[in-house]
């Protein structure tokens, strides 16, 4: 048999490639990072092989170390997933979720009891976060963008939305499409690096509708939910993706007073790193996702309005 290199070793140089630090190594395996590093120079002397180049603080990987890296984190995930399936309750899953700010501020967060009631406990790591997202520093395991950001990873576009006028119902006896300009309206800007958010001016050019000044007025905030949660509060008109106003449509915590919509340029997508796509946990979450979502932008309230255009 083939003499194999220390298995805790192999162990503390993945924890420590993966996350990039010693310590954090050392924390996620509740031993010294003198330990790590000791387990680390064990390997590299089993290998004949350096693992990491050592320059003042830092650690860095040599090429040996790069090639070794998905491979062993493959390989521990595939003995996480025998230990599981043999030990149960003993072993949970630990799943990382990875979408935009606004939709673990309420959207995801709101969901998630019916995932784990349904396909059992899971430690989960929500995390919301705009692109790039850093997938294997943070072993990302699925990601939720608007549009296909990761070409180097597998993509899969799921849904396609629209931005609709919405309100709180004590605004929307005041609201037709040619007195919407007269309204306080909340626009929404991602900034600077996020993608080209519909605005007020393209709804009122798509309408035929010059409203002067009035495009450039009223609140402004920095997130969809932001948007959402002051159009809830009466404090204006706002453009929101159906994904997100749905519920509070039906609910009636929100009306829609006018019936134009503007889809978006691009698709909701979801990206799954290759390590892991083959994990139960993984796919299990992705369809029940790819099904809320889909039930979100399809939504039959999206289809009613107050006044007809």
């Amino acid at each position: 048999m083939v003499a194999l290199p220390s298995l805790r070793g192999l162990q503390a140089f993945e924890a420590a490639a993966r996350s990039g630090s010693f310590a954090a190594a050392a924390e996620e395996l509740s031993i010294s990072a003198a330990a790590v590093s000791q387990l680390i120079r064990t390997v590299e002397e089993q290998l004949g092989r350096k693992l990491f180049h050592r320059v003042n603080r830092r650690v860095l990987l040599t090429e040996a170390g790069v090639e070794m890296l998905p491979r062993l984190t493959m390989a521990f995930q595939e003995i996480g997933s025998v230990a599981r399936d043999i030990g149960g309750d003993a072993f949970r899953p630990r799943l990382v979720i990875s979408v935009p700010p606004s939709m673990a501020m309420g959207w995801l967060s709101e969901r998630l009891a019916g995932f784990v009631a349904s396909h059992g406990a899971a430690d989960i790591s929500l995390r919301g976060e705009d692109d790039p997202v850093p997938f294997d520093h943070e072993m990302v395991d699925i990601r939720l963008s608007y549009g296909p950001h990761y070409r180097e990873h597998p993509t899969r576009a799921i849904a396609r939305d629209a931005v609709y006028p919405v309100c709180a119902p004590s605004l929307a006896g005041a609201a037709k499409p040619e007195t919407l300009a007269g309204l306080p309206l909340i626009h929404t800007d991602w900034g600077p690096t996020g993608a080209a958010f519909p605005s007020w001016r393209n709804w009122f050019g798509t309408a035929g509708i010059e409203p002067g000044r009035a495009v450039k007025l009223g609140l402004s905030a920095n997130s969809s939910r932001t948007a959402l949660d002051l159009a809830i509060s009466g404090l204006g008109v706002a453009l929101a993706q159906g994904i997100y106003c749905a519920r509070a449509l039906e609910n009636g915590r929100l009306v829609r007073p006018v019936a134009r919509s503007l889809e978006l340029r691009q698709p909701y997508c979801l990206t799954i790193p290759e390590r892991s796509a083959r994990r139960d946990v993984v796919a299990a979450f992705r369809e029940w996702l790819i099904e809320e979502c889909v039930r979100a932008v399809s939504s039959p309230a999206l289809g009613a309005w107050s006044y007809e255009d």
